[in-house]
């Protein structure tokens, strides 16, 4: 075989693997642009519900009890070292307090005499950390969270 021959049958197999190659980095591309797009849209509807349950919180639209769980458990997912702050310890404080206690269908088969028990307990931690989980939530909405 001639040398312009072998040129010739090694650019008829490079250029369509080349022209593949860079056809699938460019899908990779777009598939990565697209993700990170989705991940920061989730991180600004993650942060927005938690200026939503902060205020709500502040303005007793919501128990104090479910509003802190609501809250860790979004912080976890927002931001671990937000999650993490100090401020935010009376959060992790309600949930840790409250994580043994059935939920949905569960709460609904208690029998009364262990939901007044469990509301009851509910009532001494709302006394017990309020004050800390207002000022938790009022330090999220002014410094914790990036304004929107």
């Amino acid at each position: 075989m001639s040398t312009p021959l072998l040129w010739l049958l090694a650019a008829l197999i490079v250029l369509p693997l080349a022209a593949y190659a860079l056809f699938l980095w460019r899908r990779l591309w777009a598939l990565q642009q697209a993700q990170k797009t989705a991940a920061q849209q989730q991180q600004q509807r993650l942060g927005n519900d938690l200026r939503v349950l902060a205020s709500s919180l502040l303005d007793e639209q919501l128990p104090l009890i479910e509003g802190a769980i609501r809250i860790k458990v979004l912080l976890d997912h927002y931001a671990l070292d937000l999650s993490q702050n100090p401020h935010c310890q009376v959060f992790h404080l309600i949930f840790e307090a409250t994580a043994h206690v059935p939920t949905h269908a569960a709460w609904q088969a208690l029998d009364k005499l262990k939901r007044r028990q469990h509301e009851a307990r509910f009532q001494e931690l709302e006394l017990q950390h309020k004050a800390a989980a207002r000022t938790a939530a009022r330090w999220l909405l002014d410094e914790g969270l990036p304004r929107p």
